[in-house]
């Protein structure tokens, strides 16, 4: 395609991203469509395409799909020397509209930043909480490894002869796991023996696995605890819980404008949900569905061990509310306290 730009006229590049390669496109302030090209990934093909975007005029911004997944090294590449801004991918009305390809995905997203459709600041991704990220998607693929090898311990034993399953039907999974990981079952040539050499193998994985989500928790504590020790103090908030919140907030927090557009984040942000003579408010069904997990697990426990959460919980359903009500109003509370955590001068 060939380019009309002014170099004097500032320009806005969106940049559809893939594993191998990322298609950026330019369009000029009135949104013409002037030049489109295809880079590879990597370090020399990130300078070559803000190299090449910046032959059309000074970019205004960059809108870059999957910041957080492809798109991720460019968004970083880029941070520090240009305003960029994370792209949702295509309205699907007009992708059924138009038709879709990976140059019309890029002009897609040049509008979309250039129309302020497009406006959250991508996550950094350079300093402890990415750390924290990579080690806990480590630990939640270990646990729920650990999860599926103690479902196979209990489906072993439920369906094991009998004198094999008497002697280990009351015991727990832990303790299961211990006795059958020193089984010496032999040649797997009857029931009993294969199943004794079935449970050995499942039982030596869970133990395995039990040790490597321990010591990737403990890391992951070490860290959260040195990346925001004001948020751990909190009441309710331990820290797999804090981690989570870390994760959904970035390596920079200053990127949320405000404690209204973190909650929106988290997904605890109330919206209207009236109807007649009804008059109430929900929570909104998007945002990070983590974060909003993590944000009732500490309201659970301050509900337990917290005298404020739990003078609130009684206040409020003396006022008519219902419980999960009081739990809406509580993460929403919640929130709040946990930006002022985030965003407070270390």
């Amino acid at each position: 395609m060939t380019s009309l730009a002014d170099p004097a006229r500032a320009v806005t590049v969106g940049v559809d991203t893939h594993r191998d390669f990322h298609v950026a496109g330019v369009i000029d302030e009135r949104g013409g469509e002037l030049a489109a090209k295809s880079f590879p990934t990597g370090k020399a093909g990130y300078a070559a395409l803000e190299s090449w975007s910046l032959e059309h005029g000074p970019v205004e911004k960059f809108g870059i799909e999957g910041t957080g997944s492809w798109g991720a090294g460019l968004a970083r590449h880029l941070t520090d020397r240009h305003p960029v801004v994370e792209v949702n991918r295509p309205d699907r009305a007009e992708r059924r509209r138009v038709g879709k390809d990976d140059t019309t995905d890029a002009f897609a997203a040049a509008r979309a930043a250039q129309a302020g459709r497009a406006r959250a600041v991508p996550k950094a991704g350079n300093g402890p909480v990415e750390a924290i990220r990579a080690l806990r998607v480590a630990r939640n693929g270990a646990v729920k490894a650990r999860t599926q090898a103690a479902n196979q311990i209990h489906a072993l034993i439920a369906t094991a002869p009998d004198a094999l399953r008497s002697d280990l039907r009351n015991l727990t999974v832990a303790a299961a796991a211990k006795r059958c990981a020193r089984f010496r079952p032999g040649e797997p040539a009857t029931p009993t023996a294969a199943t004794r050499q079935a449970l050995r193998s499942v039982a030596r994985r869970w133990l395995n696995l039990d040790t490597e989500a321990d010591e990737l928790y403990t890391q992951i504590e070490t860290l959260t605890a040195a990346a925001a020790p004001r948020l751990m103090a909190m009441t309710g908030i331990g820290a797999d819980t804090a981690a989570q919140l870390l994760i959904t907030a970035g390596d920079n927090p200053d990127r949320l404008h405000s404690e209204a557009a973190f909650a929106r984040l988290c997904g605890v942000a109330p919206i209207p949900a009236s109807s007649g003579q009804t008059n109430r408010h929900r929570l909104h069904r998007g945002g990070d569905r983590q974060a909003n997990a993590a944000l009732y697990r500490a309201v659970v426990v301050r509900l337990r061990c917290d005298p404020e959460t739990k003078a609130y919980m009684q206040r409020r359903l003396a006022e008519g509310k219902t419980k999960q009500d009081v739990i809406r109003c509580l993460k929403r509370a919640l929130a709040r306290r946990v930006y002022h955590q985030l965003t407070a001068p270390s």
